[in-house]
């Protein structure tokens, strides 16, 4: 029977299809469960990565090459953030074919509802819905509290829930008609910025969704998620979180310096942005043009994911770029459909255990942040 549980309380990358690194060569960005100083191969996992991203297995029989079948998670339960529509209604999707349990998260109760209501409709039972949003502190912990109370603990967590931090003249987009390949390359950057406005409400919408949200949500679940046997904390990232992106050099050692690196140095520097924000500094002080407070946010929870990484090293914790996929985060811009925008999550969502952590995903294949 399907069971839908409602509680109150309160752009970009074309697709790769070069070798997976190794173990040695990946460790200099992330860490590998196998082994620090292996110089081979993890077989299954590099010929799986590799073939998923040419397009020529499915996610499902990616994972049986991994080792990670779908009978192996009948009693894992994961939460999915953002996931009314989109890549996150999509993972949820993928995941519960691999036999999970998903608490399906959305800010809006209605349109939650309507799309746990659309997996029962296919057959996915295993399906629950709770109302969240990543900004309010008491929907956050009516969140965990449910978790806890029905599952006792959390092995996935999915972090999809996004904001764009700019206001847009969608119409006016649409009529400037930009080529993809000119979003892939950067060229649309100046073709925008009459269409495209950072305000500060917008930019601090952003950060406290994209960052601090996750933040949060990440804090109040971490209790779960260390009651789990493998848990999990997959980071929705974008190509434009790359740090070579960065334009100013010091913010870019700053956030590259892994061993130094700090949640304070990180909030220091979303301070700055937003400060430039308000004083319309931010071409002046060096903030990257396309998306800024979007592109920062994920700059910022990168650094995060690999600090939480060396924190702990029981868990898989890893960021993932889901690619240029066509949703109504860019405007229906992108050129991938939502199954293959799913494939990098679902995937690093169900790695083994022996999987890395603290890495940066480029959809299927691990790549440098």
């Amino acid at each position: 029977m399907s069971m839908m549980v409602v509680a109150h309380h309160p752009l970009i990358n074309p697709n790769k299809t070069g070798p997976l690194p190794s173990i040695a060569s990946s460790f200099v960005h992330c860490h590998n469960k196998i082994s620090v100083h292996s110089s081979t191969k993890a077989p299954a996992l590099s010929v799986s990565l590799r073939n998923i991203s040419k397009g020529k297995v499915t996610i499902h029989q990616t994972m049986a090459a991994m080792g990670v079948k779908s009978e192996a998670s009948p009693n894992k339960v994961a939460v999915v953030t953002g996931a009314n529509k989109g890549i996150g209604l999509e993972t949820v999707r993928e995941l519960t074919k691999a036999g999970v349990t998903v608490i399906l998260t959305a800010r809006n109760e209605k349109r939650g509802m309507e799309a746990t209501s659309l997996m029962h409709n296919e057959g996915l039972s295993n399906v629950l819905f709770h109302q969240l949003d990543v900004q309010d502190d008491k929907s956050i912990v009516s969140l965990a509290e449910f978790v806890k109370a029905q599952f006792g603990r959390l092995d996935i967590l999915v972090n999809n829930a996004a904001s764009t931090g700019v206001v847009v003249d969608e119409d006016c987009l649409r009529a400037k008609n930009i080529d993809p390949a000119d979003w892939l390359s950067g060229k649309a950057t100046n073709l925008i910025q009459d269409v495209m406005i950072t305000t500060y409400d917008k930019a601090k919408e952003c950060l406290e969704t994209n960052y601090f949200g996750v933040k949060k949500i990440i804090e109040a679940l971490l209790p779960l998620l260390q009651l789990s046997s493998s848990p999990r904390i997959v980071n929705l990232s974008t190509i434009r979180s790359q740090l070579r992106r960065v334009p100013d050099e010091r913010r870019r050692k700053v956030l590259g310096d892994i061993d130094n690196l700090t949640e304070e140095a990180i909030e220091d520097i979303l301070q700055t942005f937003m400060s430039d924000v308000k004083e319309d500094k931010l071409e002046e002080n060096g903030w990257q043009k396309m998306l800024p407070a979007y592109s920062i946010s994920k700059v910022s929870l990168n650094a995060y994911t690999r600090i939480l990484a060396k924190k702990y090293p029981n868990m898989l914790i890893n960021c993932v770029h889901p690619g240029y996929v066509n949703t109504d985060a860019n405007w229906h811009t992108g050129t991938l459909t939502l199954e293959e925008g799913a494939q990098g999550p679902v995937m690093v969502a169900l790695l083994p255990d022996d999987g890395p952590t603290g890495c940066y995903f480029d959809r299927t294949q691990l790549a440098d942040f």
